[in-house]
């Protein structure tokens, strides 16, 4: 599979409401964990957690419609606390390092800056 796993994560993000129906409907949900090559890393939460069902459930109904929706290799494992459904540690989980995070903080400020140049002058 040729995306990054910024995109394929974003992608499952987008879709979570959409795949959680199902999972819903039992009185359970859907946590987005992670991706890494190709393998995006859920958790399912509520009554559908440590369900006897929940590997049919994490297969048949969360890849399936993940398949459909995204891309018909993806593949998902729902992180059970088994040791072989473990989370790489350097999976993508969406959230932004300390130094994205400054670097964010430092563009913004910068941005602000010039805005208020621009105001103070005129433009």
């Amino acid at each position: 599979m040729q995306f990054l796993d910024e995109d394929i994560y974003d992608a499952v993000e987008n879709y979570i409401p959409k795949v959680s129906e199902y999972v819903n409907s039992h009185g359970g949900g859907i946590d987005l964990l992670g991706a890494k090559d190709g393998v995006v890393y859920i958790t399912l939460t509520g009554a559908c957690g440590g369900c006897s069902m929940s590997l049919m459930t994490t297969k048949m109904v969360v890849q399936k419609k993940l398949r459909e929706l995204i891309h018909p290799e993806l593949q998902v494992v729902n992180v059970d606390g088994t040791p072989e459904n473990v989370m790489p540690q350097d999976a993508y989980t969406g959230k932004k390092t300390t130094d994205e995070a400054k670097d964010e903080t430092a563009h913004e400020e910068k941005h602000g800056m010039l805005d208020n140049i621009k105001h103070i002058v005129g433009l």
